[in-house]
């Protein structure tokens, strides 16, 4: 490399031109890198969402699930793995793709078999949704939107229909529908007893309605000399009007919507409710979606806010609940001011050992420019800014001073008795080899990292790209810059010896030197002392050495850091089957002995988002926690001021169960960095039992109690419930059709009474003022069925007989029972998974127990049956191992280049004296 330092000093200001453009270009690329948290982890995964109102999980799962899981495992590539949750009503499939799928493609296979799979599945299942996002896809900002005048129906009108179609247009932004409100809807509530009193049912009721309310052009007639468009009153105006539409016309008397129900301008049953600091709102969620910036995305979304506002009505009142830019500012910050507090520390400290604030100026010059320099190479690679690569850069700047350094040093000693010129170029030209040398050392280093796999690999190998582009910056400017700039400045300090101690700084430097030598000499003395007793002092370290050893099965190993981000969330889940209004009286409780746990002074806002929403839409992003009417989430903000927020998590767990020992409770990770490394699961460890053996679920259950009594395992429970209670009615088809009756004739008539005609036979109503269409729905009113006796009496139609209903309790037995809340699937076998947090310990530690539980387990297992442990401590593990293992080649091409390395070195230093 001495021909780059000739040509350096020949061509000066060729490479002073080139410090300036990484001055200028760096910045810019700093600015141009979009900001995050974590890098981007790119694991593709494409959603599918199934709805059907009203079907139970069992149906949705056998009839729907499981036949589209095939489908895909014969006709859409690159497949990893599928994973699959049937609840009531809602089916969510995820599928997880090889790293290297073009993504486009399999979105096109997805959707194309998705269509063909709907001619497989039950009469009225609706295309599903598909969508596609990554493990970086997590909620970054949430708004509260609520009013003192408008009505619930109203604040969710304006949320979606006005507020969110605007969120959307910020770059990077996915934006659910909202959680909470209720949705506004054109609601025929069903008299029972009226109908019965007329011959009519349900279906009657919404065959005449959707025969009367019509959508039909008439088209154009041509009069005279002109042509004239027709119009029909085909769809009524108002819903007043709809009253007094005729349903049947009855020994010439007709009857009449109003006579056998009332149409409303209301909302469909509340499914979701969620209370802010306990007053009702609707949640809306941002997440961020692809390569996007956290902080661009939020930004977006608060710049467009006071223009939404000027355009809504002003009691519409708009909240930003959580905002995780903050947290992701301020770890960015905290990176990059670690970093600049050691470079500083650095320079001092260059300036107390040589005393030249001219040589401190040439290294202080030499690491920002090796830092830009490796910016500039993290945008061109499509990297981010994050705490991973900013720290991979904090922990590269005290390896970029040694270049700069040992080169000034070693010209220093050539300065006396030299031209400044043939000093420069003798000492940077004596160490241009081993430099090297040990600069590509240090990046074969991380050679290691490259052959990760998994979410590991996202995560590490932008830390890496960032370490070596500065390295390779730092030797390039050591061998350039750093001779030039020795060259101009170090002219006044060339002289007789000592001539760079002159000044100010000279004399700290010698008194810190003088200092130093006083060390130094005792040093001296302790290892002339140590080389005398070579025997003793062997024996000694090998003791130290082995203790260290002894001492490392105590040391935990965690994937990442603990974060206290200063909020907690917490599941709750009631008994199976409670009813939401119910599920709310208990959240209220729950909420009140939260308050009475945490200060007022230390929380910000305590908001619950109950049940579930109907727009399946969401449950593809979420972890899947909520299932059912019976639970939900409750997220507490703390403020600054707050004590540790692990603190009061473990108060609350330790409270809680005591205070509401029917509850089930457990902590989600309410972070985003826990978030993106649980990849989509409530917890960070996943005990998953796998296979269609019936005795599966008790295996689940005593593995369940097993992990439960492992010392640091907490909320550990299971995520599938099967006790939910069910009404099962058996139809006598026999009886039936001695009435004219027919299987279909009597499941139309209660699905419409029951989940409403929407799902059936769905209509619309434009809202003139609005310009919006609302779904028209004809339902029994929830609160008309409140008795099994009222079920029975619900009138089916007999078509055999005119005017003539036959109730339903006279031709079907009614017998309780017991179903499945949820149902999820691994690749389309059945599984039961059981979750679990930690608490005073580490995830290694934890992880290790549980394993050797798992393994205990997995010896007495029916055919066809296995065990198997996900989450982030799966990551975690294979991390761990494919770093330490020897058989891996990555890893062993690394070790064998760096001894390679290592040996040049020692030739080139050392060889002549051989």
């Amino acid at each position: 490399m001495t021909w780059l330092v000739k040509v350096a000093l020949d061509r000066p200001y060729t490479f002073i031109v080139m410090a300036l453009m990484i001055l200028i270009f760096g910045p810019l690329a700093a600015i141009r890198t979009p900001t995050d948290i974590f890098p981007n982890i790119g694991i593709p995964v494409v959603g599918v969402a199934f709805t059907y109102a009203g079907l139970s999980p069992d149906d949705m799962s056998s009839r729907i699930m499981t036949p589209y899981e095939r489908i895909l495992s014969t006709t859409v590539n690159d497949v990893e793995h599928v994973e699959s949750q049937s609840m009531p009503g809602l089916g969510i499939v995820k599928i997880f793709f090889q790293p290297n799928v073009d993504i486009r493609l399999a979105t096109a296979q997805v959707t194309s078999v998705s269509q063909t799979a709907i001619r497989q599945m039950p009469i009225g299942t609706l295309p599903p949704l598909i969508l596609n996002y990554s493990a970086s896809t997590v909620p970054v900002l949430q708004m509260a939107f609520s009013s003192t005048s408008l009505s619930e129906q109203q604040v969710l009108d304006y949320s979606q229909n006005f507020v969110r179609p605007r969120l959307t247009t910020v770059a990077g932004a996915a934006v659910p529908y909202s959680y909470g409100g209720k949705f506004r809807s054109v609601q025929i509530d069903l008299d029972p007893s009226a109908m019965q009193a007329r011959g009519l049912s349900s279906i009657d009721v919404q065959n005449a309605f959707a025969n009367q309310n019509q959508i039909v052009p008439a088209g154009n007639v041509k009069i005279g000399a002109f042509q004239y468009v027709v119009h029909l009153n085909n769809a009524a105006a108002t819903i007043e009007a709809m009253n007094d539409l005729p349903v049947k016309t009855v020994g010439g008397g007709t009857v009449f919507l109003h006579d056998v129900g009332h149409v409303r301008d209301g909302n469909s049953p509340q499914q979701n409710i969620v209370h802010v600091d306990g007053a009702r709102a609707v949640l809306s969620t941002v997440l961020k979606n692809g390569q996007a910036s956290t902080i661009d995305v939020v930004n977006g979304i608060k710049n467009l806010l006071p223009v939404l506002k000027t355009q809504l009505p002003d009691a519409f009142k708009i909240d930003v609940l959580s905002d995780q830019s903050l947290f992701v500012k301020a770890a960015i910050n905290g990176v990059a001011r670690e970093g600049a507090i050691a470079a500083c520390l650095t320079s001092l400290m260059i300036l107390m050992f040589l005393g030249s604030w001219r040589s401190t100026v040439i290294i202080a010059t030499s690491i920002p420019l090796a830092v830009l320099a490796a910016l500039m190479g993290l945008w061109v690679t499509g990297q981010t800014l994050n705490i991973m690569t900013l720290g991979g850069l904090a922990l590269a700047v005290g390896i970029l001073v040694d270049d700069a350094t040992v080169t000034i040093e070693n010209i220093h000693r050539h300065m006396d008795g030299q031209p400044l010129r043939e000093a420069v170029l003798i000492g940077a030209s004596e160490i241009a080899t081993p430099t090297l040398v040990s600069t590509l050392t240090i990046c074969i280093v991380f050679v290691s990292v490259v052959f990760l796999t998994g979410p590991a690999k996202y995560l590490f190998t932008p830390m890496a790209l960032a370490v070596v582009f500065a390295m390779l910056a730092s030797y390039l400017l050591s061998r350039t810059l750093v001779p030039v700039l020795v060259n101009f400045l170090l002219g006044a300090e060339h002289g007789p010896a000592d001539g760079g101690s002159r000044g100010f700084f000279g004399r700290i430097s010698r008194r810190f030197n003088d200092g130093f030598v006083w060390v130094q000499s005792r040093y001296t003395r302790a290892l002339e002392m140590t080389l005398e007793n070579r025997k003793p002092a062997l024996v000694i370290s090998v003791a130290i050495m082995s203790t260290a050893f002894l001492l490392l099965p105590f040391v935990g190993r965690d994937f990442f850091p603990s974060v206290d981000a200063g909020q907690i969330k917490l599941h709750i889940r009631a008994r199976a089957g409670t009813r939401i209004e119910t599920t709310k009286v208990v959240f209220s409780q729950v909420e009140d002995q939260i308050r009475k746990t945490i200060p007022a002074q230390e929380t910000d806002l305590i908001m619950d988002n109950i049940g579930l929403t109907p727009e399946t839409f969401n449950y593809a992003f979420g972890d899947g926690a909520t299932i059912s009417s019976a639970d939900g989430e409750v997220l507490i903000a703390l403020n600054k001021r707050h004590h540790p927020t692990g603190k009061y998590v473990k108060e609350l767990r330790s409270q809680l169960q005591k205070q509401f020992p029917d509850l089930t409770f457990f902590f989600q990770p309410a972070d985003m960095v826990t978030q993106i490394l649980n990849f989509g699961l409530p917890s960070p460890i996943d005990v998953q039992v796998q296979g269609y053996d019936p005795a599966n679920y008790e295996i689940a259950r005593r593995l369940r109690s097993r992990l439960a009594a492992v010392p640091g395992a907490v909320d550990v429970h299971m995520h599938q419930v099967v006790d939910a209670p069910d009404l099962h009615l058996d139809i006598d088809r026999v009886r039936a059709a001695q009435f004219g009756l027919t299987q279909q004739d009597v499941a139309n008539s209660l699905y419409i009474s029951l989940s409403s005609s929407a799902a059936v036979q769905p209509n619309f109503w434009l809202d003139p003022k609005m310009g919006i269409t609302y779904a028209v729905a004809a339902q029994t009113p929830q609160y008309s069925i409140d008795s099994v006796n009222a079920l029975q009496n619900t009138p089916i139609p007999i078509h055999t007989i005119s005017n003539r209903t036959e109730v339903l309790g006279n031709m079907a037995t009614l017998t309780p029972a017991v179903l499945p809340v949820v149902i999820n699937h691994h690749n389309g076998a059945p599984v039961f998974d059981i979750y679990a947090n930690t608490q005073d310990s580490d995830l290694g530690s934890v992880a290790a127990k549980v394993n050797r539980i798992v393994k205990e387990e997995s010896g007495n297992l029916p055919p066809g049956t296995k065990i198997i442990v996900r989450g982030q401590v799966e990551s975690m593990n294979e991390a761990f191992d494919r770093l330490i293992d020897d058989k891996d080649p990555g890893i062993s091409l690394g070790r064998l280049t760096r001894l390679v390395c290592a040996r040049i070195v020692h030739d080139n230093d050392f060889g002549g004296a051989s």
